[in-house]
């Protein structure tokens, strides 16, 4: 996916890779993770544009890997 995402728009590797952070404590574990929608919105708009196929797949990658937790 970061292949697609440099494709559309070369500088985007300063937002890469989506942040996730794993913390335990108390018997469980704690998992945070950046909203790749919420991080490309710094962009210009046509660049939003370009990159929104890449911000869907990824957006859904991670829903689906936190429902399986």
């Amino acid at each position: 996916m970061a292949a697609k995402a440099l494709e559309a728009e070369p500088d985007i590797g300063l937002l890469l890779p989506c942040n996730a952070v794993l913390r335990e404590g108390g018997g469980s574990v704690e998992i945070l993770l950046q909203d790749p929608k919420g991080m490309f919105q710094v962009l210009p708009p046509e660049k939003q544009e370009a990159l929104k196929p890449v911000v869907e797949e990824a957006r859904s990658r991670l829903e689906k890997a936190l429902a399986k937790l």
